[in-house]
């Protein structure tokens, strides 16, 4: 049996990772300058934790107040058949206005959470989500006001 690839991260991989965590745009020099290693020792150490999957890829976060995106819902979705977590992921990330989304238990197969500029922005949306194949329905909650919205670790 395979020895699990989290068992296999030595301290440096997580320096890495910490390292990618807080700039992805950081060059292998800078992160090497960080953990002590040469650009070309972390380029090979991202390209194995990416052959590996421990790093998924890299992304632009991007502040939703900014680009006016401040309506928001939170929306059930329900697949025909058992989808597996995987299919849903992929079928999710077609939709960029979904920032969230938890495969969860009860009737539904996953909550999303949906940002966007208005309501007609959000209907538009939502009516994306829907389109994807072997959607069956959704349900849909906006959110009026965040009551309690704490950083997790």
């Amino acid at each position: 049996m395979l020895q699990r690839t989290v068992d296999r991260l030595d301290p440096l991989d997580r320096q890495i990772i910490g390292c990618l965590t807080r700039d992805a745009r950081a060059t292998y020099a800078v992160i090497g300058d960080e953990v002590g290693l040469s650009a070309p020792a972390v380029k090979r150490r991202v390209d194995r934790l990416l052959a590996e999957g421990v790093i998924r890829g890299f992304t632009a976060l991007v502040d939703p107040e900014v680009l006016g995106w401040t309506t928001e819902a939170y929306v059930e979705v329900y697949w025909e058949g058992t989808p597996a977590p995987l299919e849903l992921r992929r079928s999710l990330e077609k939709v960029p206005e979904i920032v969230g989304a938890w495969s969860v238990t009860g009737s539904a197969d996953a909550l999303v959470h949906i940002l966007a500029a208005d309501i007609p922005h959000l209907e538009e949306a939502i009516e994306r989500l829907r389109q994807q194949p072997n959607v069956h329905q959704t349900r849909s909650e906006v959110v009026l006001s965040r009551l309690i919205d704490r950083a997790r670790p």
